[in-house]
């Protein structure tokens, strides 16, 4: 229904443009005051065709991509023995015996207020108790808050410093418009643009990265829903270990699992 309310009113607007040119077009040709009002009416132009593109934009739907994972890497990616689980607001130490090896995946679960955002960025920062990351394995980490984007840094400067050595401006550019950040988003800090936005622009950078272990708190949280298959068929063909946790239901079961951790069973 919103979308056909769009495109009604995208409708709307084109034939008000159309109209609206031929009237800019037969006063400017008047010369005098009516040239004025002619190059009045083309500002408003302008104003009107950039809502045109800004609803189609709302259509669009980012491109397959994929999230190449760090090369030569194997054996044991991440051991876990223990994971703090909050028991009336105080964390207590319980002990797990998890083992990722590479292409093998861990879906965390839990009540609200268990720890499991905790525990993920205790493990993408290297600061939790009985966590064992093989040495030199890059970890790629979306977090819901997108605390993990730098906000005064632009795309562009987010998306660069993630990419090779050996990445050209042009494959920097086309992989910015798979996710629909184009050249004037490019330019924008991070710290300005929408949740949704931030979260493409988060996705964009991790499949830069090439991790080898792929930490995933909520990656549905403020995306579209158009953009949901997409990122489901991209992180479920990732080849690296992996770490999620979603309280989507729908995304989860487009995504291989090989081990549940219920931090709630551990209380």
């Amino acid at each position: 229904m919103r979308l056909e309310r769009e495109r009604m009113k995208n409708a709307r607007l084109e034939k008000d443009i159309s109209h609206r040119k031929e009237q800019a077009n037969f006063f400017a040709q008047k010369g005098g005051h009516l040239r004025d009002v002619s190059s009045k009416m083309k500002k408003k132009i302008e104003e009107l065709e950039g809502e045109v593109v800004e609803l189609r934009r709302e259509d669009k739907t980012i491109r397959n991509f994929s999230i190449p994972s760090q090369k030569d890497i194997g054996g044991v990616i991440l051991q876990l023995n223990s994971v703090d689980v909050a028991i009336n607001h105080k964390f207590v130490n319980k002990k797990v015996n998890i083992t990722l090896n590479k292409r093998e995946r861990l879906l965390l679960t839990g009540p609200n207020g268990i720890g499991k955002t905790t525990l993920l960025e205790k493990l993408a920062s290297g600061h939790a108790k009985g966590e064992h990351v093989k040495e030199g394995v890059k970890i790629g980490y979306y977090r819901q808050d997108f605390s993990t984007l730098d906000f005064n840094a632009t795309v562009y400067q987010t998306l660069s410093k993630a990419m090779d050595s050996d990445g050209t401006e042009q494959g920097l550019r086309s992989h910015a418009a798979g996710f629909l950040i184009d050249s004037d988003m490019l330019k924008v800090k991070i710290g300005s643009l929408s949740e949704g936005q931030k979260g493409l622009v988060a996705f964009a950078t991790i499949a830069l990265e090439k991790p080898g272990l792929l930490v995933l708190d909520e990656p549905t949280n403020h995306i579209n829903f158009r953009h949901i298959p997409v990122i489901a068929k991209a992180i479920n063909e990732f080849e690296g270990a992996m770490i999620l946790v979603s309280h989507a239901q729908d995304f989860v079961e487009k995504i291989r699992v090989d081990f549940i951790l219920d931090l709630g069973s551990l209380k």
